[in-house]
């Protein structure tokens, strides 16, 4: 297993499989995702180019398995820093986790903590006081909860952070293939350095 950034031409040659990796974790409860390739890497590049930009991968014999990203959370979509920004948070000072997506049979092998460690090393050399992430909300009765399903609430919680009460913000995706955009409402988790 390697985990290494990606940057330059090894992340353009890696658009493919990152694109139809977050197709395939998102997929899943509690996202419900139905993206396509094209958006992935579109929005892959885009999230790239963002300030103080930080990919991760894990892979196993040359298969990407995994990614995490973060950048400047001021150089991310508006719904995701005009919330915190209203809130009374400094957006220049605050790092954002992107996502974290790992393929089923690879959890529970340190990898979510490696990808956590490796992005908050990165915020914490260039300067950033916190970093922060949004989480899809699902209420407990929704119908598409899988039996056994458990949230990360805990694993976030560990790692030293706290979601933020009352603080939310809406997002939109298509939850089957072709559909239109619905929106879904998601939760802020921040840590403090």
């Amino acid at each position: 297993m390697i985990v290494r950034p990606l940057t330059g031409e090894d992340l353009e040659s890696a658009l493919p499989a990152l694109a139809r990796l977050r197709i395939e974790v998102f997929a899943a409860f509690p996202y419900l995702y139905s993206g396509t390739e094209e958006y992935e890497q579109t929005y892959l590049r885009s999230f790239a180019n963002a300030r103080d930009a930080f990919i991760v991968a894990a892979e196993d014999n040359s298969e990407i398995v995994g990614c995490a990203t973060g950048s400047a959370i001021d150089d991310q979509h508006g719904e995701f820093a005009a919330p915190l920004s209203e809130a009374g948070f400094d957006l220049a000072s605050t790092f954002y986790f992107g996502e974290s997506v790992l393929k089923p049979g690879y959890r529970g092998r340190g990898l979510g903590h490696t990808f956590f460690d490796a992005r908050e090393a990165h915020a914490r050399e260039r300067g950033y006081a916190r970093t922060c992430f949004c989480a899809v909300d699902r209420p407990a009765d929704h119908p598409d909860r899988p039996a056994g399903y458990s949230p990360l609430d805990s694993f976030w919680k560990k790692r030293g952070y706290r979601k933020l009460p009352g603080l939310t913000t809406h997002f939109a995706w298509p939850t089957e293939p072709g559909g239109p955009n619905l929106t879904h409402p998601m939760n802020y988790w921040m840590r403090e350095f």
